[in-house]
């Protein structure tokens, strides 16, 4: 709920948390679970510069060096599909096409794959290699 106290003023009555907050808690939640399987964190939140770019919410990467392009997708519950059910095949090709822009910047390709991990509720589950490039584009 908005108060204002000033004309002018918009200030929250009470902090609530935003769509950002969630994302990042979200992120955090994820990042953990990967971590405790032994992956190791390379870079967060990577982005395409320019408009209608992509952007991979984490790159990881495994012990046998494999490097992971992971999509973080948080629901509150499963109705309408649940978290998997919004990774469209849109969102797969901005995902591939970020995942292309940071590999140019190594200079050699490692093996790659693109995981999912999806939080509804309590649950939070990792789905490895859920989608490939291949059909991307």
């Amino acid at each position: 709920m908005w108060s204002s106290r000033k004309p002018g003023s918009w200030l929250p009555s009470k902090p609530e948390s935003t769509t950002k907050a969630r994302g990042d808690a979200a992120e955090d939640a994820a990042l953990v679970h990967l971590r405790r399987h032994g992956l190791a964190l390379v870079q967060r939140n990577f982005r395409t510069p320019g408009r209608g770019g992509g952007e991979v919410d984490l790159i990881m990467r495994e012990p046998d060096g494999t490097l992971v392009f992971v999509e973080v997708r948080q629901r509150v519950s499963a109705s309408r599909g649940g978290a998997g059910a919004s990774i469209t095949a849109v969102k797969q090709r901005r995902i591939v096409f970020a995942a292309r822009h940071f590999l140019l910047r190594l200079g050699s390709e490692p093996p790659c794959r693109f995981d999912v991990v999806l939080l509804e509720g309590e649950r939070i589950e990792w789905l490895r290699a859920a989608f490939d490039a291949s059909g991307a584009f």
